[in-house]
């Protein structure tokens, strides 16, 4: 008797339960917090602040969509604490580096590699995280909330052409309450059009109608690309160079393209790798002039694709 009231208590906890925390979630982050540079009187507090980023990031339900275990976005995420100003306030730099499956394959591409320089929040053990799309609640809970959607965004996109949209829009809706939030000592200008190389900006690039070649660039280059590259490697090619095309077109349209830089961050080796192999020598001569010219960080990298 007391076991199948257990069990009918049991499901009854479960029933119950908030649908978005009993099934998969779509991220499966790895993050790391350094407070090398700075001051902290209680250690464990860094521990803590990456646990709770790492819970946060993980366990949230960021949409409405069933993801298996085995679909969930891996990604590695490092702050790195620069200076405290003030008890219980934190300067910091984030990176953040998303990978993506191939196809029949056990090999995990990066998909994007992004830098923000001003990772700035308020933190407090105490105080538990917590965040809406439509409300400004922390700078913490928003930051971490719009890279969520924009890493679930761009991984759509690489399944299926522009399939990211609607969480640009709740990234968008994020930036929107953020800029507007009236916390006097969060203010944060990454959130307003202040610098060209600032988190609003990036969201611009990958929304901007004109620049659409970045996010149709992604489909050609993950699912008609990389995922057909093992029974495919001549038609892969092809579609990534194609690709590739749309993306410095864009670029080139758009000089200092946020999204450009943190895209070839991400890829340079991995391009150079795809090409050095290719049979067709013109097809190399053509990707890499292009590249040297959009990329000329990576052109030495670029260089290797001709070298016998």
């Amino acid at each position: 008797m007391h076991k199948k009231l257990l069990v009918w208590l049991w499901l009854g906890v479960l029933l119950s339960w908030p649908s978005g925390r009993v099934r998969a979630q779509e991220l499966l982050a790895e993050v790391r917090v350094t407070a090398e540079n700075v001051t902290i009187s209680d250690p464990t507090l860094v521990t803590q602040m990456q646990n709770d980023i790492q819970s946060f990031l993980n366990t949230r339900a960021w949409t409405s969509a069933t993801y298996k275990p085995e679909e969930r976005i891996r990604l590695k995420v490092f702050v790195g604490i620069t200076a405290i100003p003030t008890n219980g306030t934190y300067q910091a730099t984030m990176r953040l580096i998303s990978t993506r499956p191939v196809y029949g394959t056990g090999y995990e591409t990066n998909v994007v590699s992004f830098a923000d320089r001003n990772f700035n929040f308020n933190y407090s053990p105490q105080q538990p995280l917590d965040f809406s799309p439509n409300s400004f609640v922390s700078n913490l809970s928003s930051l971490l909330g719009y890279y969520a959607y924009l890493v679930i965004a761009i991984d759509r996109d690489t399944f299926g052409n522009l399939g990211g949209t609607p969480y640009y829009d709740l990234a968008r809706t994020v930036v929107t309450y953020s800029a507007g939030q009236s916390v006097t000592n969060e203010q944060d200008d990454g959130w307003r059009d202040s610098s060209p190389r600032n988190r609003y900006w990036l969201l611009n690039n990958l929304t901007d109608p004109q620049l659409q070649a970045f996010r149709v660039g992604l489909y050609g280059y993950y699912r008609l690309g990389m995922d057909q590259f093992v029974t495919q490697p001549a038609e892969s090619r092809t579609a990534v160079m194609t690709a590739l095309t749309g993306i410095q077109q864009a670029a080139v349209l758009r000089p200092g393209t946020l999204f450009a830089r943190a895209f070839f961050d991400a890829k340079a080796d991995e391009i150079s790798n795809i090409f050095r192999t290719s049979p067709d020598q013109s097809q190399k001569q053509q990707l890499v002039t292009m590249l040297v010219e959009v990329d000329p960080t990576n052109s030495a990298k670029y260089q290797k694709v001709l070298t016998p």
